[in-house]
């Protein structure tokens, strides 16, 4: 299978407020708007994008319904700092604040309306404990 695209799709019971949560703080445009679908992408890379569905809607298996749990979504960013700042500024929850771990990674933790959990992180290098871990081109320097 040749993948051409990847991207999660949120279910929530209010499509308009997700969509608008992530075009304010998370730098998103939309794409395709209805009142059960919402299609974001990035502002900045064209490459990531963010679906947004009403979790009731047809197109949604029965078994499937609902809304969005037990997911976190990672946005790796070149400054998680300024992140950190604009987010904090705007009166968003701070699950994680905003750290360096030695697995790797600069980040601090938020979520969404409907309790989304969002990771926003940098690689950075990791601990000689964790670097062992790493296929050595996954291995992060920056």
């Amino acid at each position: 299978m040749k993948t051409t695209s990847y991207y999660p799709v949120l279910m929530t019971d209010d499509v308009a407020g997700t969509a608008a949560f992530y075009v304010e703080h998370f730098e998103f445009r939309p794409l395709f708007e209805s009142d059960w679908y919402v299609h974001l992408q990035s502002a900045r890379d064209r490459r990531v994008n963010l679906g947004i569905v009403a979790g009731d809607h047809e197109t949604v298996p029965p078994e499937g319904r609902g809304k969005a749990s037990g997911l976190l979504i990672n946005f790796e960013v070149k400054d998680p700092d300024a992140v950190y700042e604009r987010v904090v500024a705007a009166g968003l929850p701070i699950l994680r604040t905003l750290r360096d771990e030695p697995f790797g990674q600069r980040h601090f933790i938020t979520r969404d309306p409907n309790g989304v959990l969002i990771d926003v992180i940098k690689p950075i290098p990791p601990s000689a404990e964790f670097a062992a871990q790493y296929a050595g081109e996954a291995l992060p320097d920056r």
